[in-house]
């Protein structure tokens, strides 16, 4: 099966070809002019899209050597994301899948990157904890098969990569500040400053990062960081942040594989990348859990677990009718509320 696959959900606009569950071509198009406004500007992000996506689409299928109307299957995120930037995909989206007469399936953008390590050789083994990580969405997720899973801890507030991007900012680190924290960290002195994490009253497995920034902010003052910076307390500070922030993903992760006792652990999202939540997590291995983390290019925001989503639902999907709706008026699949637990 043939699956073309868009993602619109922020500032990265991205097309993809699957054959089944295997990436013939996953093009992503950054928009790093952001940057200069210090984070992403939602209509800014959504003209851009407007202006890319069908130049993205005609490479992503180039690059397959793939037919458009040799598609089997069309799919795009319809949500969490930017409104604006969503509809681009998803009317682009739509719009093909009514004139080639193709089957079309709206996909969770959370649910994608939960899915996104499957997109590799070796592939998470049911049941699996997942560790989403991103600018917007930090959750852990018992998953019992596919499509089978319940949340069973969220932010409450600031998501991971925020409370990176904001750190950086007080930092006088340009957007998106998160990789260089981690390059200055690379360098730092970890145990310099112990940065507090909060902890979340009834939330066992719920993360709170608001707190962990306005600590940074404080800390800043008092030690007249405009006054006195220089590279090398960057670094140690930038170090210091890193670890309070892996330290609570990390505890958190594994106390809860240890309440449902699980071996398996998935860790996707943008802040997947962070080379010393990698690390630490990879060590657990020598304890006899098995670690999983997608390649960079499926960290982030990508067509390619869009279209893997899409492509599993369609292919385990009983009734397939639902599907094939050429005024597309009924939802592709049931929404997903990844805010309640239970």
């Amino acid at each position: 099966m043939i699956t073309l696959a868009i993602e619109t959900s922020c500032d990265e606009t991205s097309a993809a070809v699957l054959n089944d569950d295997k990436v013939l071509s996953n093009i992503i198009s950054s928009q790093l002019f952001h940057s200069e406004y210090g984070g992403v500007v939602p209509e800014v992000a959504s003209r851009e899209h407007l202006k890319k996506i069908t130049y993205i689409t005609d490479e992503a299928l180039k690059k397959a050597s793939v037919n458009l109307r040799d598609v089997d299957l069309i799919s795009a995120t319809n949500e969490p994301g930017l409104i604006g930037a969503l509809l681009v995909g998803l009317n682009f989206a739509k719009s093909l899948a009514v004139t080639l007469g193709k089957p079309f399936m709206n996909v969770n953008h959370i649910e994608a990157h939960l899915y996104s390590n499957f997109l590799e050789e070796q592939k998470a083994e049911f049941p699996f904890i997942g560790l989403i990580v991103s600018g917007g969405h930090t959750l852990l997720i018992l998953v019992e098969d596919f499509f089978k899973q319940n949340v069973i801890g969220s932010t409450v507030d600031d998501a991971a990569g925020e409370a990176f991007d904001k750190t950086a900012k007080l930092l006088g680190l340009e957007y998106p500040g998160g990789v260089l924290i981690d390059k200055y960290a690379d360098k730092g002195d970890s145990s310099f400053h112990k940065f507090p994490v909060a902890r979340v009253k009834d939330g066992e497995f719920d993360f709170s990062f608001s707190g962990i920034k306005t600590s940074v902010l404080y800390f800043l003052k008092k030690i007249d960081f405009e006054n006195n910076k220089n590279q090398k307390l960057l670094q140690d500070i930038a170090a210091s942040f890193r670890e309070a922030m892996v330290r609570d993903l990390f505890e958190k992760t594994f106390a809860a594989a240890e309440k449902y006792s699980v071996k398996n652990i998935s860790v996707s999202g943008g802040v997947s990348a962070n080379v010393e939540l990698r690390r630490q997590f990879y060590a657990m291995k020598d304890k006899g859990y098995n670690i999983y983390f997608p390649r960079p290019v499926y960290s982030t925001d990508n067509a390619a677990m869009i279209g893997l989503v899409a492509y599993y639902k369609y292919k385990l999907s009983k009734d397939k009718s639902c599907f094939v709706n050429s005024s597309l008026k009924q939802p592709a699949n049931p929404r997903l509320d990844w805010k309640v637990k239970s």
